[in-house]
């Protein structure tokens, strides 16, 4: 590894240029392309809101639907993934019970991580500050919580189809302000999937 070679990102972490094997990286790792040589690139951490699961059930909504199972298919091994309590409650409220089943096999069966839940009275507060500032409308606690969560557990992303009220850009910088004013600096992208799947995979 050339220790000169190193790639800049956006999580203020490093990556540094590695050999590529054939079609992918050695032990699956990241890669983005730059003339002939390869770089590996951090694994970022990615919080999922409630949707960024259930869309893999979305039969209304097909091309969301597909694009959340090739997220959760091809790419969620190259992430971090975790999800909160609350999460996990607004699963167990799904009418549906063959559809809440197979939401929580969703959470068994793929690498993703329950958050702990030892920064509670943190995240209470961050929540309830969002709601306050009106960052966001009072009537989404949940989504207060999820970006509460992302935010005190550092996540890099949150990852979510709510473009109403999560994954736009003005929300984004709402947020990031309002973060900064209570000490959290570190970046908080909120995207839908599309923005995490490679256009180079097509």
């Amino acid at each position: 590894m050339d220790p000169g070679k190193v790639l800049r990102v956006a999580s203020n972490e490093t990556a540094y240029a590695a050999p590529c094997v054939g079609s992918g990286c050695a032990e699956n790792l990241n890669c983005a392309e730059s003339g002939t040589e390869h770089y590996t690139m951090p694994r970022f951490k990615v919080y999922l809101d409630s949707s960024a699961i259930s869309f893999l059930y979305a039969d209304d909504a097909p091309d969301f639907q597909s694009v959340t199972r090739d997220f959760f298919e091809n790419y969620s091994h190259n992430f971090d993934l975790f999800i909160s309590q609350v999460v996990l409650r607004e699963i167990d409220r799904t009418v549906d019970a063959a559809l809440r089943e197979a939401l929580k096999r969703v959470v068994e069966e793929y690498p993703i991580s329950i958050l702990a839940e030892d920064e509670a009275e943190e995240v209470d507060d961050l929540a309830a500050a969002y709601l306050d500032a009106e960052v966001l409308p009072r009537s989404q606690i949940e989504d207060a919580y999820h970006v509460a969560y992302a935010t005190v557990h550092e996540m890099d992303i949150l990852l979510s189809w709510n473009f109403k009220h999560l994954a736009n850009v003005n929300r984004e910088v709402r947020i990031q302000e309002a973060n900064r004013v209570r000490g959290y600096w570190k970046p908080l992208r909120i995207v839908s999937p599309l923005e995490v799947v490679s256009e180079n995979d097509e």
